[in-house]
């Protein structure tokens, strides 16, 4: 379900993993669900369009789905797929606001508790060399972790202006600068690096300040784009975070660094990995994680419902990570100390005006 950029390019690694069927596809614009069933084989009569299109590929009979939507989205078609005893493979983050995290971590409770596969797709957790520098960190290489830094540096994605109703933001990473429809910069890009820092903690944080601001030209979501921000986690350990989306030559370099008391290391979405501490030492090149990773997991999925394991281990930390992206992104536009706790109380539900959409 979501068949534009990247869900096009996921139902095709989907295809050459070997393992899997794809029965059905759909994506809202009709012309983009047809070119994607077109590149894997699926029959004209399952190509599936308009915001009902979800509930077809359900009632197809699959036996899993894979979500690729704007995350607006995802916290229905989540409860709609679980409901129907699917497996669930899904994009991040996996919702724009607090009721929709909530939504959705239960529906993977009761995913689990019904012996159905959730698997949330992160790339840099399934690169060994991230995965060795963070099982050094947890060994005590780098003695006690002492602060964490990240960063996320990239482009903006186009953002035309605004037509009679949302229809042509539904489409090639547009809604990235709504916060409503796709959680904005911080929530839907930042996401990666934060992800990265709350694997390195083992915990997610209780609060956050910081500011931030709109730079990209002529801009027309309500997304800011720029951002500093401080974590605070339960034990006193900070994370510093820094997001810039901007057209501005930096190039894309996303990574989280740990100073520790006698060591430090760092993972990242491409470059080297390493610790460095006073007894060992490592590193690695972490290589192409955009598609090896979304390649790792999903052959992990295959393996997870071929061989029913349903322990579903990314659910809890991709729901932490997008709470703790829109603490980040609620504290930096309120330019004050927020909570998480204060958040889960206002338990504010952002909406999409989707009048003049086909069904």
């Amino acid at each position: 379900m979501g068949c534009g950029g990247r869900g096009g390019w996921i139902t095709r690694l989907f295809h050459q993993h070997g393992g899997y069927e794809i029965h059905a596809v759909a994506d809202y614009h009709q012309a983009v669900a047809d070119a994607c069933g077109d590149a894997v084989g699926v029959d004209q009569s399952r190509r599936y369009s308009g915001l009902s299109g979800f509930r077809k590929v359900i009632e197809s009979g699959v036996e899993a789905i894979a979500l690729e939507t704007p995350p607006f989205f995802f916290p229905e078609h989540v409860r709609a797929a679980v409901e129907a005893g699917l497996h669930v493979y899904m994009a991040k983050p996996v919702a724009v606001d607090i009721p929709g995290c909530v939504q959705v971590e239960a529906c993977a409770r009761k995913a689990t508790a019904s012996k159905r596969c959730f698997l949330i797709d992160y790339q840099i957790p399934t690169d060994p060399h991230n995965l060795r520098v963070v099982e050094m960190i947890r060994q005590g290489e780098i003695g006690a972790l002492a602060a964490l830094n990240s960063h996320y540096f990239a482009g903006s994605f186009a953002d035309p202006p605004r037509t009679a109703n949302c229809e042509d933001r539904l489409q090639k990473l547009i809604w990235v600068n709504d916060v409503s429809l796709g959680g904005g910069y911080h929530v839907n890009a930042c996401i990666h690096a934060i992800d990265a820092a709350l694997w390195v903690a083992g915990q997610r944080p209780v609060s956050a300040t910081g500011s931030s601001r709109r730079m990209r030209s002529e801009p027309h979501g309500d997304s800011h784009d720029v951002f500093s921000i401080l974590y605070e986690f339960p034990n006193g350990l900070a994370l510093n975070h820094r997001g810039k989306h901007l057209n501005n030559q930096t190039g894309f370099n996303v990574v989280c660094e740990a100073q520790g008391q006698t060591g430090y290391a760092q993972i990242n979405y491409g470059g080297k990995a390493f610790l460095k501490g006073p007894e060992n030492a490592y590193e690695g090149e972490v290589t192409n994680p955009y598609e090896a990773g979304a390649v790792r997991n999903i052959a992990a999925f295959y393996e997870d419902v071929t061989r029913q394991h349903y322990e579903n281990s990314t659910v809890q930390r991709s729901i932490d990570g997008t709470l703790a992206t829109i603490l980040g992104r609620e504290a930096a536009r309120r330019r004050a100390r927020t909570t998480l706790e204060e958040l889960l109380r206002e338990n504010r539900r952002l909406e999409v005006d989707l009048s003049g959409l086909k069904s």
